[in-house]
C-alpha cells in the first residue's frame, strides 16, 4: 500500500465512518437488526435527530436498510447491508486497539 499519496477511496470512507456517532451505530447494528428505540438505548447520549441523520447517510451509502413491517402499529427495524457487515472486522480492529491503547 502506498502511504505518500492518498486514496480517493480511501476518503469517502472515512468521510462516513469518521463522523460522530457511525461507529457506535454500526458496533449497534453487527448485533442483528434493531428498531430506532433499541439503539437510541444502547447510545442513550446521542440525540433523536443526530441518529436519524446517521441512519439517512448509511441508507444512502447502501451500509444499512430500512425494512418496515405492515402491523399495527408499524413496525420499523434498521439492519445492516452485506457492505455493512463487511465493517466488522473494522470495528473489531478498532475494539482491540481501543483495549491495548485507551
Amino acid at each position: 500500500m502506498d502511504y505518500s499519496k492518498m486514496c480517493p477511496k480511501y476518503e469517502s470512507a472515512i468521510e462516513i465512518l469518521g463522523k460522530k456517532w457511525s461507529g457506535l451505530i454500526i458496533r449497534v447494528l453487527l448485533g442483528g437488526p434493531r428498531r430506532f428505540k433499541d439503539i437510541k438505548a444502547q447510545i442513550p447520549e446521542m440525540s433523536d435527530r443526530m441518529l436519524t441523520e446517521r441512519i439517512k447517510e448509511f441508507e444512502e451509502a447502501g451500509i444499512l436498510e430500512r425494512k418496515v413491517y405492515p402491523e399495527t402499529p408499524v413496525r420499523i427495524e434498521y439492519e445492516l447491508t452485506r457492505k455493512g457487515r463487511d465493517l466488522q472486522q473494522v470495528i473489531e480492529s478498532i475494539q482491540h486497539w481501543g483495549e491495548k491503547w485507551m
